[in-house]
């Protein structure tokens, strides 16, 4: 089937855009301090993925990171919504009227729609609650929306595992029921604490948590798609 290998090669795609992306501005903004014209941009000596010293908006938004940024989500943003529309393409083959058709589109499409805003304001000041709200909203709906269109296509193949299960890996799509699980596990518990303004949370400064789970839910959200890729067997 044409849509599975066209699933196959958009989905390395996006897990490699945003990987390389989001990695060289972080590597910019620590280890070339000359490229950065106002040098309190700069940061020193941090891992976020370990250590939370940075968000990924940080590095993300100062020039010229934005240079690299912006592109690369915008890129993405677009072959995301190609990947879900030849997924309902699939789904659609498989069982035209399967009741997850067009959930799958509808957040999937939402989900690299709320990206593509997310990527507009970056780096846009405005000291306004309001403003700073809305792009908080924004970038919960970004999760959301990926993670419930993730979740209803594992679902769907699951239940469509016997017409298809010549054409995946199936030990795959187990390890991302598993993950996609992982994740709506942990943005349950912690998106009612990464959404309070501020960082304190019963004395506790959940600063450097927040960005850490950041950079780790980043990974966990885009393995997502690599999985895609090794799940597939390439048609010819």
């Amino acid at each position: 089937m044409e849509n599975i290998n066209k699933v196959k090669s958009l989905s390395i795609w996006i897990f490699i855009i945003p990987f390389v992306a989001v990695n060289t501005c972080l590597i910019l903004i620590t280890q070339f301090h000359g490229l950065f014209p106002n040098q309190e941009d700069i940061i020193h000596n941090t891992f976020p993925y370990f250590d939370g010293g940075a968000s990924i908006s940080r590095t993300a938004r100062p020039y010229p990171s934005w240079l690299i940024f912006k592109p690369a989500m915008f890129l993405t943003s677009f072959l995301l919504i190609k990947y879900w529309l030849y997924n309902k393409n699939i789904i659609y083959h498989l069982s035209n009227n399967h009741k997850n058709l067009n959930k799958i589109l509808f957040f999937g499409v939402a989900s690299a729609i709320a990206l593509t805003v997310h990527s507009i304001f970056l780096g846009i000041k405005f000291d306004n609650d309001f403003y700073k709200l809305f792009r908080r909203i924004i970038m919960l709906s970004f999760i959301i929306f990926e993670i419930v269109a993730q979740a209803y296509l594992v679902s769907t193949l699951y239940s469509l595992k016997e017409k298809i299960i010549n054409q995946i890996n199936y030990n795959i799509l187990r390890i991302k029921l598993i993950l996609v699980s992982a994740l709506i596990f942990v943005a349950i518990i912690s998106i009612p604490i990464i959404s309070l303004p501020g960082n304190n949370f019963f004395g506790f400064n959940l600063k450097f948590f927040k960005h850490a789970l950041e950079w780790d839910y980043f990974i966990g959200v885009i393995t997502f798609y690599l999985l895609t890729f090794f799940m597939w067997k390439k048609k010819t």
